[in-house]
């Protein structure tokens, strides 16, 4: 079979948890430079094998058609040879069950284009930052955090990240030692089914909010003229945290044609 766009190799993957990983790419070309929370595309053939844990495709895939799906970028914004992606396995999809089966040395395709508009250069450099994560929506906060963290040292920086379990908290280790490292940074992970071994918050999102437990942890305000809100993960969440800022905060959603404090990426 025809690979003969595959244009970048895998060089680091680590399995997480058996259906969430990391993926480390290098491109044989460079890409631009890129904006920290932007995407671009990772692809693959029908013909490609899959994951040994994957089920059966709910859509079967062509073996001569290259499957492409966009990815959020992990890496800081200065990279642009080797790349960092943040992958959940979508045990019935078509690409990421042939994406878990990559190993370091394996081809790829990686697009040339990276784009989006969930940057964090939108925001003052003054402006606090609030960033909300589920799943693998915390990758786009890793590439603000890599590039922006010790330049913005007058911004409070925040991650409230929600999961299940401790183990599905993707990047833990590194936000934690962030938080550790720059006074300006403030992790607050939250678990939702925690065993008896977790110390840390025990609540949804919007009760975070609603307690006021940004201010006591980090002094910031749920205020649009002081602090913008980056949303990032489950569209349930999304749904439920925009009504609370917009109804309770007065938060107005920026989009392409207005302008607005609270920025939403959704998947």
């Amino acid at each position: 079979m025809d690979a003969s766009k595959y244009n970048a190799t895998v060089v680091q993957k680590i399995l997480i948890r058996p259906n969430l990983m990391i993926l480390r790419v290098a491109t044989d070309d460079p890409r631009e430079k890129f904006s920290s929370g932007q995407y671009t595309t990772l692809g693959l053939y029908g013909f490609e094998p899959r994951s040994e844990n994957s089920e059966p495709e709910t859509i079967l895939s062509q073996p001569d058609k290259l499957i492409q799906r966009a990815y959020s970028i992990a890496s800081a914004r200065h990279e642009t040879h080797q790349f960092e992606f943040y992958i959940s396995q979508v045990k019935t999809g078509q690409l990421t069950p042939r994406l878990f089966h990559l190993e370091v040395g394996d081809r790829l395709f990686v697009g040339r284009r990276i784009v989006g508009v969930f940057k964090l250069s939108e925001a003052p450099k003054d402006a606090d930052i609030v960033m909300i994560a589920t799943g693998t929506g915390i990758t786009p906060y890793i590439s603000f955090l890599r590039s922006h963290v010790m330049e913005r040292p007058q911004s409070k920086m925040v991650v409230i990240q929600a999961a299940a379990r401790q183990g599905d908290l993707g990047y833990f280790s590194e936000l934690t030692f962030l938080e550790n490292a720059f006074p300006n940074f403030y992790y607050l992970p939250t678990l939702t089914e925690a065993d008896s071994t977790w110390t840390g918050y025990r609540m949804w999102i919007e009760d975070i909010l609603e307690e006021g437990v940004l201010h006591k942890e980090a002094g910031v305000a749920c205020d649009p003229e002081k602090t913008h809100f980056y949303l990032c993960g489950n569209p349930k969440m999304i749904e439920n945290v925009s009504t609370w800022l917009v109804s309770k905060g007065g938060y107005r959603k920026k989009s392409r044609r207005s302008e607005g404090t609270l920025f939403v990426e959704e998947f």
